[in-house]
């Protein structure tokens, strides 16, 4: 079982190093990259249904035993995000086959790209809260390399804003790490949450504070309301295989470990946060769906959207229900596959028109009904329409605010899709359904091999399809999202699982 543990960083680790060796051979990179994110989907499915057959797996590495050593956990919340991490690896892989260019390539873009999946895989299975913020600076690391490589001016400037905001949150990270550890002398998850179950003698003041440190830190990294605005002016400045890893991924472990910490350290405390998460959960998805109204540029827009889904999500920890968190589980993995197909299809579009501009495009759907097919249906499970996978996540998280009495969190949400909608009717109406400019008309199209083409398209097809599928047959999923939320309801589950001879 160590191995299964071990498989999701030593994969992308082990490809990544690979990479490097063979420098001076991009191909040799681009099928190490093809083979590593294809097996650590794999790793990530062996180990969500060993997770789901024998409960929580937990591996206490170099045999130094919890809670002094390094600890990987991986409950089912934790192993379905690896899934997500192997998906979205492979299907970008797959898509940068097509898109990204020669001089990034030899600047080291697999094995940044490779490292990258690593930090996110060890964010999603680290056992250790000093561990977490070692996973976040590898990530940090990585993602700012990739955000800035190629050194056009754009990605620099969105880079130093990205970098900037998240070292401050890294620090504020450390702080309250640094306060933990003070207050009960170890750095394990399971054993702090223990601590704070069963000593009474920690101070509830201090406690309440680490709390707010830690909203504050994973806010800024998960763009958060107010601490957002670093992220439209930096995702939309690199290639789109770099902007959909980053939407798919990077602000969702920032979610992940706000849901990690407070359903594990902070659960008798929820009712005290709970009217400022919904307020920031409300104000997250109202800024962030009104700035992708106002938009006009196609990337920019859909990168106010990943602001306005985050606040979807913090709004199911606010809740903090069965029903809430299990539509929390749902959405993510909802939002991951159909923001980044979003995104696969508006870098096509700029190969076809040369534009990401809306009102310089026009005319996709008469010349590339394939394509437009593919962003209609993304676009409409992002809206949450039904019968695609959006609806029965919104449903999940509507349903748990009723039944919390959270009635004006509920008309917020349901004005937020109905604005998704309108923003998504905005990129068909201009990019897809107008007629094109006479300077972008088909006559200049680029003619795409049929290789190229597939290149582009199959990772696309693919991400849809997961979404149709979760939307046509959602109850298997909603199932493994509600065991999932079982977990994360009874943290002495967790507990038991690291530490079983405490």
């Amino acid at each position: 079982m160590g191995l299964t543990l071990l498989l999701p960083l030593l994969l992308p680790f082990l490809t990544a190093i690979l990479c490097l060796i063979a420098w001076d051979h991009p191909r040799v990179q681009r099928v190490l990259t093809l083979a590593g994110t294809a097996a650590l989907l794999a790793a990530g499915i062996r180990l969500a249904a060993a997770v789901q057959s024998a409960g929580i797996q937990s591996l206490d590495v170099g045999s130094w035993q919890a809670p002094y050593g390094i600890t990987l956990v991986a409950d089912l919340f934790s192993a379905i995000m690896i899934i997500m991490v192997g998906l979205m690896g492979l299907t970008i892989a797959i898509y940068s086959l097509a898109s990204m260019d020669a001089a990034r390539e030899s600047f080291g873009y697999y094995p940044l790209f490779n490292f990258l999946l690593m930090g996110v895989s060890g964010a999603f299975l680290t056992g250790d809260i000093f561990n977490l913020y070692v996973w976040f600076e590898v990530m940090l690391i990585a993602s700012f390399v990739l955000l800035a490589l190629g050194g056009e001016w754009p990605q620099l400037q969105g880079a130093i804003k990205y970098v900037t905001l998240n070292l401050v949150a890294s620090t504020i990270f450390l702080t309250a790490v640094g306060v933990l550890y003070g207050l009960t002398g170890m750095l394990n998850m399971a054993d702090i949450a223990q601590q704070f179950q069963h000593n009474s003698e920690i101070p509830e003041g201090l406690i309440l504070t680490l709390a707010a440190l830690f909203l504050v830190a994973f806010g800024v990294k998960a763009a958060l309301f107010p601490l957002f605005f670093w992220l439209p002016d930096s995702y939309h400045t690199p290639p789109v295989s770099v902007t959909a890893i980053f939407s798919a991924l990077l602000s969702k472990v920032g979610v992940y470990a706000l849901a990690r910490v407070f359903t594990l350290f902070f659960a008798p405390y929820i009712d005290t946060f709970q009217p400022l998460l919904l307020t920031i959960a409300a104000l997250t998805m109202v800024t962030g769906v009104l700035g992708a109204v106002a938009q006009y540029d196609f990337r920019r827009l859909l990168s106010f959207h990943i602001i306005s889904q985050i606040g979807y999500l913090l709004m199911a920890i606010a809740l903090f229900s069965h029903l809430a968190l299990t539509g929390l589980i749902f959405f993510m993995a909802h939002v991951i596959v159909a923001k980044s197909a979003l995104f696969l299809v508006s870098g096509l579009v700029y190969r076809l028109r040369g534009s990401y501009g809306l009102k310089e495009l026009g005319g996709v759907y008469r010349d590339y009904p394939g394509v437009a097919a593919l962003f209609l249906v993304a676009a409409l499970a992002l809206a949450g329409i039904p019968p695609f996978s959006g609806f029965w996540a919104k449903l999940a998280l509507i349903r748990a605010g009723l039944a919390a009495g959270q009635y004006a969190v509920v008309g917020v949400a349901l004005s937020v899709s109905l604005l998704t909608l309108f923003s998504m009717i905005k990129i068909w109406a201009e990019v897809f359904w107008k007629d094109a400019p006479a300077s972008t008309g088909s006559a200049g199209a680029p003619v795409l091999r049929p290789v190229t083409w597939a290149f582009y398209l199959l990772p696309i097809m693919v991400l849809v399809v997961v979404g149709v599928v979760m939307g046509l047959t959602a109850e298997p999923f909603f199932n493994l999202a509600q065991q999932a939320a079982d977990q994360l309801l009874n943290p002495a589950l967790y507990i038991e699982a690291v530490l079983p001879d405490f």
